[in-house]
Protein backbone atom coordinates (compact mmCIF):
# COMPACT_ATOMS: atom_id res chain seq x y z
CA UNK A 1 0.00 0.00 0.00
CA UNK A 2 1.74 3.12 -1.46
CA UNK A 3 1.06 6.30 1.10
CA UNK A 4 -1.12 9.13 -0.76
CA UNK A 5 -0.62 12.96 0.10
CA UNK A 6 -3.31 14.79 0.86
CA UNK A 7 -4.53 15.36 -3.19
CA UNK A 8 -4.49 11.98 -3.42
CA UNK A 9 -0.96 12.00 -5.46
CA UNK A 10 1.32 9.34 -4.67
CA UNK A 11 4.09 10.87 -2.35
CA UNK A 12 7.43 8.70 -3.29
CA UNK A 13 9.12 10.53 0.01
CA UNK A 14 6.11 8.86 2.13
CA UNK A 15 6.78 5.63 0.81
CA UNK A 16 9.67 5.46 3.59
CA UNK A 17 7.38 5.71 6.35
CA UNK A 18 5.30 2.54 5.06
CA UNK A 19 5.05 -0.36 7.39
CA UNK A 20 7.75 -2.92 5.61
CA UNK A 21 7.09 -6.39 6.63
CA UNK A 22 9.79 -8.18 8.84
CA UNK A 23 10.78 -10.53 11.08
CA UNK A 24 9.61 -10.35 14.58
CA UNK A 25 11.45 -7.06 16.12
CA UNK A 26 12.14 -8.31 19.68
CA UNK A 27 14.42 -11.00 18.16
CA UNK A 28 17.01 -8.60 17.95
CA UNK A 29 16.81 -7.56 21.28
CA UNK A 30 19.37 -8.79 23.84
CA UNK A 31 18.33 -10.85 26.75
CA UNK A 32 18.78 -9.23 30.34
CA UNK A 33 21.77 -9.47 31.93
CA UNK A 34 21.02 -10.01 35.79
CA UNK A 35 23.54 -8.59 38.22
CA UNK A 36 25.98 -10.71 40.30
CA UNK A 37 24.59 -12.64 42.91
CA UNK A 38 25.31 -10.73 46.08
CA UNK A 39 28.08 -12.45 48.26
CA UNK A 40 28.09 -12.84 52.31
CA UNK A 41 31.51 -11.39 52.89
CA UNK A 42 32.23 -8.21 53.71
CA UNK A 43 28.90 -7.45 55.57
CA UNK A 44 27.58 -3.70 55.33
CA UNK A 45 28.64 -1.46 57.30
CA UNK A 46 25.00 -1.89 59.12
CA UNK A 47 26.13 -5.31 60.16
CA UNK A 48 29.27 -4.59 61.35
CA UNK A 49 27.79 -1.86 63.46
CA UNK A 50 25.28 -4.15 65.45
CA UNK A 51 28.31 -7.00 65.62
CA UNK A 52 30.23 -4.42 67.55
CA UNK A 53 27.05 -3.26 68.90
CA UNK A 54 26.22 -6.51 70.42
CA UNK A 55 29.55 -7.81 71.59
CA UNK A 56 29.28 -4.23 73.96
CA UNK A 57 26.31 -5.48 75.05
CA UNK A 58 27.30 -9.01 75.90
CA UNK A 59 30.64 -7.89 77.57
CA UNK A 60 28.36 -5.06 79.84
CA UNK A 61 26.12 -8.58 80.82
CA UNK A 62 29.35 -10.29 81.30
CA UNK A 63 30.47 -7.61 83.71
CA UNK A 64 27.31 -6.72 85.80
CA UNK A 65 26.93 -10.85 85.93
CA UNK A 66 30.33 -10.78 87.55
CA UNK A 67 30.11 -7.84 90.07
CA UNK A 68 26.95 -9.40 91.01
CA UNK A 69 28.58 -12.88 91.52
CA UNK A 70 31.46 -10.79 93.77
CA UNK A 71 29.35 -8.94 95.77
CA UNK A 72 26.90 -11.62 96.94
CA UNK A 73 28.84 -12.51 99.78
CA UNK A 74 28.70 -9.24 100.62
CA UNK A 75 24.81 -9.06 100.75
CA UNK A 76 24.49 -12.43 102.53
CA UNK A 77 26.97 -10.91 105.00
CA UNK A 78 25.10 -7.50 105.79
CA UNK A 79 21.86 -9.18 106.03
CA UNK A 80 23.33 -11.65 108.53
CA UNK A 81 24.33 -8.46 110.59
CA UNK A 82 20.96 -7.08 110.82
CA UNK A 83 19.82 -10.92 111.99
CA UNK A 84 22.75 -10.42 115.11
CA UNK A 85 21.08 -6.71 115.33
CA UNK A 86 17.70 -7.82 116.37
CA UNK A 87 18.57 -10.93 118.08
CA UNK A 88 20.18 -8.33 120.07
CA UNK A 89 17.44 -6.05 120.54
CA UNK A 90 15.30 -8.81 121.25
CA UNK A 91 17.60 -10.65 123.72
CA UNK A 92 20.14 -8.28 125.07
CA UNK A 93 22.60 -11.06 125.16
CA UNK A 94 25.99 -9.15 123.78
CA UNK A 95 28.74 -11.97 123.80
CA UNK A 96 26.40 -13.41 120.98
CA UNK A 97 26.87 -10.64 118.89
CA UNK A 98 30.38 -10.45 119.71
CA UNK A 99 30.82 -13.74 118.05
CA UNK A 100 28.76 -14.00 115.54
CA UNK A 101 29.74 -10.88 114.44
CA UNK A 102 33.72 -12.03 114.74
CA UNK A 103 32.79 -15.64 112.77
CA UNK A 104 30.88 -13.57 109.95
CA UNK A 105 33.66 -11.54 109.34
CA UNK A 106 36.27 -13.87 109.44
CA UNK A 107 34.05 -16.15 107.36
CA UNK A 108 34.09 -13.14 104.62
CA UNK A 109 37.57 -12.24 105.41
CA UNK A 110 37.99 -15.97 103.65
CA UNK A 111 35.99 -15.40 100.78
CA UNK A 112 37.77 -11.79 99.59
CA UNK A 113 41.42 -12.64 101.01
CA UNK A 114 43.66 -15.55 100.66
CA UNK A 115 42.94 -18.42 103.02
CA UNK A 116 46.93 -18.70 104.36
CA UNK A 117 46.34 -14.89 105.07
CA UNK A 118 43.51 -14.71 107.19
CA UNK A 119 43.18 -18.38 108.43
CA UNK A 120 45.49 -18.29 111.10
CA UNK A 121 45.07 -14.79 112.20
CA UNK A 122 43.93 -14.58 116.02
CA UNK A 123 43.89 -12.11 119.07
CA UNK A 124 45.75 -8.70 118.03
CA UNK A 125 46.79 -10.25 114.88
CA UNK A 126 42.81 -10.66 113.78
CA UNK A 127 41.90 -7.04 115.01
CA UNK A 128 45.08 -5.62 113.34
CA UNK A 129 44.35 -7.44 109.97
CA UNK A 130 40.73 -6.10 109.87
CA UNK A 131 42.01 -2.68 110.69
CA UNK A 132 44.22 -2.47 107.78
CA UNK A 133 41.69 -3.89 105.37
CA UNK A 134 38.80 -2.65 105.75
CA UNK A 135 38.73 0.71 108.33
CA UNK A 136 39.66 1.35 112.18
CA UNK A 137 38.33 0.91 115.08
CA UNK A 138 38.82 -2.87 115.70
CA UNK A 139 42.55 -2.97 117.17
CA UNK A 140 41.63 0.25 119.43
CA UNK A 141 38.10 1.02 120.34
CA UNK A 142 34.58 -1.43 120.58
CA UNK A 143 36.51 -3.91 118.25
CA UNK A 144 38.24 -5.28 121.01
CA UNK A 145 34.96 -6.86 122.28
CA UNK A 146 36.04 -9.52 119.20
CA UNK A 147 38.97 -10.94 120.83
CA UNK A 148 37.37 -10.34 124.86
CA UNK A 149 33.90 -10.60 124.93
CA UNK A 150 33.50 -14.75 124.33
CA UNK A 151 35.71 -15.06 127.47
CA UNK A 152 34.55 -12.40 129.35
CA UNK A 153 30.55 -12.51 128.97
CA UNK A 154 29.87 -10.62 132.03
CA UNK A 155 32.36 -7.29 130.87
CA UNK A 156 29.96 -4.64 129.00
CA UNK A 157 30.97 -3.31 125.56
CA UNK A 158 29.30 -0.64 122.99
CA UNK A 159 27.28 -2.98 121.12
CA UNK A 160 26.16 -0.52 118.36
CA UNK A 161 29.27 0.50 117.88
CA UNK A 162 30.94 -2.68 116.96
CA UNK A 163 28.48 -3.40 114.77
CA UNK A 164 28.38 -0.23 113.59
CA UNK A 165 32.10 -1.04 112.93
CA UNK A 166 31.56 -4.48 111.46
CA UNK A 167 29.27 -3.34 108.44
CA UNK A 168 31.67 -0.47 108.01
CA UNK A 169 33.91 -3.44 106.87
CA UNK A 170 31.75 -5.81 105.12
CA UNK A 171 31.14 -2.58 102.93
CA UNK A 172 34.95 -2.01 102.25
CA UNK A 173 36.62 -5.37 102.31
CA UNK A 174 37.06 -6.88 98.85
CA UNK A 175 36.88 -3.77 97.13
CA UNK A 176 39.27 -2.93 94.26
CA UNK A 177 42.98 -1.92 95.41
CA UNK A 178 41.95 -2.72 99.24
CA UNK A 179 43.56 -5.99 99.76
CA UNK A 180 46.44 -5.60 101.59
CA UNK A 181 48.79 -8.81 101.53
CA UNK A 182 50.34 -9.67 105.32
CA UNK A 183 54.29 -9.59 105.09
Amino acid sequence: MAWRSITGVPAPWLGALSPMPTANPLANLRDIHLPDAVSWWPPAPGWWLLTVLSLMIIAGLIALWRRYRHESPRRAALTELARLRTDFLRDGDGTAVAVGVSLLLRRLALVYFHRNEVAGLVGAAWLQFLDRTGGGGFSEGPGQALTRAPYRPSEAFAVEELLKIAETWIKRAGKRGRRVTSS
